[in-house]
């Protein structure tokens, strides 16, 4: 940006569309400052650089601007984990669905983990066979996002909210 920038000669446009063409760096320079705004590099790498005559504060205000936009439009995604274990009962896994569904009602995402302990980690379908179990009872409230995959110690699934 202006007496930052060392290269011989530019192309050079102005903030309001007039092309300047290839002059040197130094009338470019003057140029931007005759008119009281910035010369600032766009494209350092074309053969010449380009370079743009613009107000440089006003051009980082309205890039900052559009990305405070973007992230307010912006959906943020909740994912809330429900664990389960191998030797689960029957009415505790029920209890932990209910509680499944309601996330699932509520928009949220839903991680089913199953923790191998010990000895448990030789045989990871086990695991599989719980969430297996499981699915059939979240089915009308969420779409599953794959089969249960082992992640380290966990089996983990994925249950996205149905789409209305």
């Amino acid at each position: 940006m202006n007496e930052d920038i060392r290269v011989p000669e530019v192309r050079c446009t102005g903030d309001d569309g007039t092309n300047y063409g290839i002059i040197s760096t130094r009338d470019a320079q003057q140029t931007a400052d005759d008119l009281g705004l910035d010369l600032v590099l766009i494209a350092p790498d074309a053969k010449p650089p380009v370079a743009k005559i613009m107000d440089y504060g006003k051009f980082k205000y309205q890039q900052e601007k559009k990305k405070k936009e973007a992230k307010k439009n912006q959906k943020v995604i909740v994912v809330k984990e429900v664990k389960f274990s191998v030797k689960i009962a029957e009415n505790d896994i029920n209890y932990k669905v209910k509680h499944a569904i309601e996330f699932l009602q509520k928009g949220y995402h839903v991680k089913c983990r199953v923790f191998l302990k010990g000895r448990e980690m030789a045989h990871p379908e086990a695991g599989a066979e719980v969430l297996e179990k499981v699915w059939p009872m979240l089915e009308e409230y969420g779409d599953r996002d794959g089969l249960p995959k082992q992640e380290g110690r966990f089996v983990n699934m994925m249950v996205l909210p149905k789409k209305d």
